[in-house]
């Protein structure tokens, strides 16, 4: 998607993959039938706060049925419901919300928590963030607020793969001992391998049942399964060549 494109963030799509897929497979309930169920509204929603890796999160809803997969390499496309952030405008099946400017998407989830809980809604809110997005106040006054407000139906995932745009999170601004910062918040934390499908399901499950809102540190690699996108942060916003996609998808599918 992103090679057609000449445009998007594979390396940050990379490591959020195993988490998206177990999230949408294992652990929410979303019709697939998007706005025609009649348990529509109590779906749990989901919030890609980083959302510059929209590629994986389109992929992951075409493959469990959202919308066809053959829309998916008009992704980045003038005119297409796949631009390079999700936006609810474009009418797309499973976004809630539009979002990419970093750092707003748990401040918006915290109010739809709120609405879930004021409602008694049964529905989750789950937020994907990156760990250069955790530089930013905004996350923290809303961390802040999910636990004042007592939101124990929030789940956030932190795509920890240790880059951003300009290098490493510890160089630019570091933001450990993450964990303990967290639970100093009142959050309760777990941490997993980001990559492991069983450590994510397990942790999820988890969630269930918590007094306080729960958060998942998920270490990842940036450009997991590709040699020369692993650990790179170049791969930030920049898209393969044809010799560098023949590797990468040769790599990949072994």
């Amino acid at each position: 998607m992103i090679h057609n494109a000449k445009s998007g963030h594979p390396g940050g799509s990379l490591s959020c993959v195993e988490i998206l897929n177990v999230l949408y497979n294992k652990i929410l309930f979303v019709p697939k039938e998007w706005k025609k169920s009649p348990d529509f509204d109590k779906r749990d929603r989901f919030v890609l706060s980083k959302g510059h890796a929209s590629a994986a999160l389109y992929s992951v809803l075409a493959h469990c049925g959202f919308f066809s997969r053959e829309e998916l390499m008009t992704f980045r496309h003038l005119g297409s419901r796949l631009q390079g952030h999700p936006s609810t405008r474009l009418g797309l099946e499973g976004i809630e919300v539009s979002t990419g400017s970093l750092g707003q998407g748990l401040s918006i989830a915290c109010g739809i928590a709120l609405a879930l809980k004021l409602n008694n809604n049964p529905a989750r809110v789950f937020v994907l963030l990156g760990d250069g997005e955790m530089q930013e106040g905004n996350v923290w006054e809303a961390l802040m607020n999910a636990c004042d407000k007592k939101l124990n139906n929030m789940v956030i995932v932190i795509d920890k793969n240790n880059l951003q745009i300009d290098g490493s999170t510890d160089e630019v601004k570091s933001i450990e001992p993450l964990d303990k910062k967290l639970e100093s918040f009142g959050w309760r934390v777990v941490c997993v391998d980001g990559h492991s499908e069983e450590e994510l399901e397990k942790a999820f499950l988890s969630a269930k049942g918590s007094q306080v809102p729960f958060a998942v540190i998920a270490n990842t690699i940036k450009g997991k399964g590709v040699s020369f996108m692993e650990n790179n942060a170049g791969w930030h916003g920049k898209a393969p060549n044809d010799d560098e996609l023949k590797i990468a998808l040769e790599e990949l599918n072994a």
